[in-house]
C-alpha cells in the first residue's frame, strides 16, 4: 500500500514538474513579444534583455521538463529501485547534465546582461559559470569512484541496460 502512495507521489511531482515547464514556456513567451515587438518605444538595449531573459526562462523550463522526465522513467516506469550503484549513477549523472547546463547557460545571460547594464556585476556572472565548473569537476569525480563500485556489479550494468529498451518511448 505504501508502494502505491509513494508512486502516486512521484506522479504528481512529474505532473507538477512539467506544469511549472508550461507556465515557464508561457512566460519565455511574453518576454521574447517584449523584445521583439516593434510598435513599442522600448530601447535596442531593453529589447537585449527581453530576448535574454527569454533564453533564461526557456532553460530553467528544459530543467524542469527534464527533471519531471528522469521522476517518471526512474521513479514510476522501472520496476526496481535506487539500490544499484549503476543506477544511482545514472539518476545523478541525469540530474547533474541539467543542472550544469542550466548554470552555465544562466551564466551566459548573465554575462551579457550585466556587460551592457552594470559591468561591476560581472564578478555574479563569474560565480555562477565557476559554481557549474565546480559541479562538473565534482561530478566528473563521482563518476570516477563510482565505477570500481560498478565493476564489483557488472550485473547491475546488464540490467539497468536491458530495462532502458523496455522504457524508450
Amino acid at each position: 500500500m505504501l508502494k502505491y502512495l509513494f508512486l502516486a507521489g512521484y506522479i504528481v511531482i512529474t505532473l507538477l514538474f512539467c506544469c511549472c515547464g508550461i507556465a515557464l514556456i508561457a512566460f519565455a513567451v511574453i518576454e521574447l513579444k517584449h523584445g521583439i515587438t516593434l510598435g513599442t518605444e522600448i530601447t535596442l538595449r531593453e529589447r537585449l534583455n527581453g530576448i535574454l531573459e527569454s533564453i533564461g526562462i526557456l532553460t530553467i523550463a528544459v530543467a524542469a521538463f527534464e527533471l519531471g522526465q528522469t521522476i517518471f522513467e526512474e521513479e514510476v516506469q522501472r520496476k526496481s529501485h535506487l539500490s544499484a550503484p549503476t543506477r544511482v549513477r545514472r539518476f545523478v549523472s541525469r540530474f547533474m547534465v541539467v543542472l550544469i547546463v542550466s548554470l552555465a547557460i544562466e551564466s551566459l545571460v548573465a554575462a551579457f546582461k550585466f556587460a551592457h547594464e552594470s559591468p561591476d556585476k560581472l564578478p555574479f556572472a563569474a560565480m555562477i559559470a565557476i559554481a557549474a565548473a565546480f559541479l562538473l569537476t565534482s561530478w566528473g569525480v563521482f563518476v570516477r569512484l563510482n565505477s570500481t563500485a560498478e565493476k564489483l556489479e557488472p550485473e547491475a550494468m546488464t540490467a539497468v541496460k536491458k530495462e532502458d529498451h523496455q522504457i524508450e518511448i
